[in-house]
């Protein structure tokens, strides 16, 4: 019959601040470790009808190699498991003996035990031993670990620390890590699905997979109570890296908090503000505001409304620095004067026929020639004066415009209703003349010089005759 091997763990350091929960979470770990790198089974953590707890993974199964002190390397050359340290297991088996809690760790390599027994060649000096058992099952597949004494109060609170028992489901996922929606008011911060701080004030919760050199120094043999400025960068990359459009309307949605100081702390980041805006421009008809505008510009942002736009507003900041930009599929950010351009390009102008003109607007249509005659005559630049039945509108007055000059046509036009009278027709042609020669626009000192210049050749003109 083959004796017992006693193995000193030879554990120098006790964390005497780890709970039962924190050894339990370290054999979880291994045990989902192991799922990982083997592909096989998913764990199982159970309780038997004499009251113990079962933790087992379908593995290769755990040899009393991997008891000693040292990194594992197949581990450290995989960047998505878990266990880094390789004292890990070692740590538990130690709070276990601390806290009186029995185990036994199967294997078909052997059932290990714990057990206090004299250093060897130092009979003086007690220390913490594993008793390597010959195999109850060598044909046994994976490792179970058996804990008597722990509650399932300890079982819940381990579980809790990994993603894959916390509940919180996957939104998006990116090169960086996860994107996770949060279960409760706390955003948790993952790393490789295990919990290493929570976030008061963040809208999401963060798995990450990619790990920075930081977060690497960061996280100690506890794996806890890692500061924000180790992963704070990654977070930013996780979000920055995904163009999901859920993420990016719950981004969005969280600014308009913005002005009550209630705004979650991802959206305190200006460039997050300028991604999410980004994603949502090419996937929504949007037009971006600011509070300012939205108080102050109603009826160009009402007849955006009208014309199928989603009204967003954002912070001033945000709307500057987007401004001419691009989203994530090439297209121009729509904000006021993107609209306008767009509202421009897209108006269908109803033009009329001088034909179809009624007498006494014929009659006052044809005065056009007499009228710019007083000025002497038709400015070369114009090329041609028509009449429409509808105008765009005047965003300011939230009417339409009676007159408008077309620089890229050379083209004057004016609303149907302005032939009711010489009065109105003329007064609208030589105004429209003036933003021609002028090419300014109203109330600029070139176009109030230029329409004061007409004024005089007229005057000249009526007074000389």
């Amino acid at each position: 019959m083959l004796s017992v091997r006693k193995f000193d763990l030879n554990v120098e350091k006790i964390l005497e601040d780890w709970e039962i929960h924190h050894a339990i979470r370290e054999i979880i770990a291994n045990a989902l470790d192991e799922k990982l790198l083997t592909n096989s089974d998913d764990i199982e953590i159970y309780l038997d009808s004499k009251g113990f707890w079962h933790i087992r993974d379908y593995g290769r199964g755990l040899k009393y190699e991997h008891l000693t002190q040292k990194e594992d390397v197949e581990k450290l050359s995989n960047p998505h498991v878990i266990g880094k340290f390789g004292i890990g297991l070692k740590d538990a088996l130690a709070t276990f003996d601390r806290k009186s809690i029995k185990l036994t760790i199967r294997s078909k390599y052997g059932d290990i035990k714990l057990s206090k027994s004299e250093k060897h060649g130092f009979e003086d000096i007690i220390t913490l031993h594993a008793d390597i058992h010959p195999s109850s099952d060598p044909e046994f597949v994976g490792t179970e670990v058996i804990l008597e004494g722990v509650s399932k109060e300890d079982i819940d609170k381990a579980k809790d620390l990994f993603l894959s028992f916390s509940g919180e489901k996957m939104v998006d996922r990116t090169s960086f890590g996860e994107i996770l929606k949060k279960k409760g008011k706390v955003g948790r911060i993952y790393i490789n699905g295990v919990k290493v701080s929570e976030e008061d004030n963040f809208l999401f919760s963060y798995n990450i997979t990619s790990l920075t050199r930081v977060i690497r120094k960061a996280l100690n043999r506890e794996r806890s109570n890692v500061g924000r400025s180790a992963y704070s960068s990654r977070v930013k990359s996780i979000l920055l890296s995904s163009n999901n459009f859920e993420v990016a309307e719950a981004l969005v949605k969280d600014m308009k908090q913005y002005t009550t100081g209630l705004m979650h702390d991802e959206l305190k980041w200006i460039d997050i503000q300028e991604h999410a805006v980004k994603i949502l421009n090419a996937k929504e008809k949007t037009i971006f505001v600011s509070s300012d505008e939205l108080m102050y510009k109603g009826s160009i942002i009402q007849e955006a409304v009208d014309m199928g736009y989603k009204v967003v507003t954002i912070p001033s900041s945000l709307r500057d620095k987007i401004k001419g930009t691009e989203d994530i599929k090439g297209d121009i950010m729509i904000d006021l004067d993107q609209f306008k351009i767009k509202y421009n390009e897209s108006f269908q102008f109803h033009f009329i026929n001088i034909s179809n003109l009624s007498k006494d607007e014929r009659m006052i249509y044809e005065l056009t020639a007499d009228i710019l005659n007083l000025i002497g005559g038709r400015p070369k630049i114009i090329k041609e004066i028509k009449i429409s039945e509808k105008m765009r509108k005047d965003f300011v007055t939230n009417i339409e415009t009676t007159g408008l000059w077309d620089p890229n046509i050379g083209r004057i036009i004016i609303k149907r209703s302005q032939l009711k009278n010489i009065y109105s027709y003329a007064g609208t042609l030589l105004h429209e003349v003036a933003h021609a020669l002028s090419r300014a626009p109203d109330a600029t000192r070139q176009f109030e010089s230029e329409l004061t210049s007409l004024l005089g050749n007229i005057c000249n003109k009526i007074l000389s005759n």
